[in-house]
């Protein structure tokens, strides 16, 4: 006997399906008394405390700030490109690590953030190196895509039933930041030669948004997808 969901072979005995939950009934099938082919209950998996987790990945991104900091005051006497590594350090777990410190983090809040700290370690390589491109060219590009990542993850949030809609609508948006990052580009560095190579990605991105949107419009088609997709 095999499970009408997913398949896995059953027991005469099941009367439920120990994979997916899905209850077995056969009307012409008497369910004899017999030994099961899967346990009826399992162990429990170990829990582990996820503050400890949280303290060991604040003492890996630290240990390569102090490993760094040594090095490069013994190579030069004095600091030279430790910012370098601090920042990216600092990034990285701004983004990565702190959000998970809370019960319950908000992607609203954590997504500028991290675009926050990207947008200041940014800053230091500029100024470190002497450019003049933060201004017209990181800033408005972090800000852009702080605030298209943003306002998608705040819909996914709080709009329910909207994710096709929503993921739609979004691709078609990072279409047109490439055509923003193109012109910014050519304005902060190059001259203008117009757009070249934006329009092979703002192709792509709006080919698929509108795509998921015409899914989205359309109930007979999102459905069939979903049961071949076996979503």
């Amino acid at each position: 006997m095999y499970c009408i969901q997913c398949g896995v072979r059953l027991a005469d005995s099941e009367k439920q399906c120990p994979l997916c939950g899905t209850a077995v009934f056969h009307p012409q099938l008497s369910r004899p008394e017999g030994e099961r082919l899967y346990p009826a209950e399992s162990r429990p998996a170990p829990q582990v405390s996820p503050w400890g987790v949280l303290t060991v990945l604040s003492v890996l991104f630290t240990l390569p700030l102090i490993i760094t900091l040594l090095c490069d005051f013994q190579l030069h006497g004095q600091i030279t490109w430790f910012g370098y590594v601090a920042g990216g350090v600092t990034v990285a777990y701004v983004s990565f690590v702190l959000p998970f410190w809370f019960r319950r983090p908000n992607p609203v809040i954590f997504i500028p953030a991290a675009a926050a700290a990207a947008a200041l370690y940014v800053l230091f390589i500029c100024l470190d190196t002497g450019g003049s491109w933060y201004l017209s060219f990181a800033l408005p590009v972090i800000g852009g895509w702080t605030l298209l990542v943003t306002a998608a993850a705040a819909l996914l949030r709080y709009v329910r039933g909207g994710e096709l809609y929503i993921f739609g609508g979004a691709c078609i948006a990072a279409g047109g930041m490439m055509l923003l990052m193109e012109f910014l580009i050519d304005i902060s560095f190059d001259g203008r030669r117009g757009f070249v190579w934006s329009l092979y990605p703002l192709t792509v991105l709006a080919v698929l948004g509108c795509l998921l949107l015409l899914i989205a419009i359309c109930p007979p088609l999102r459905e069939s997808l979903r049961r071949k997709l076996f979503l």
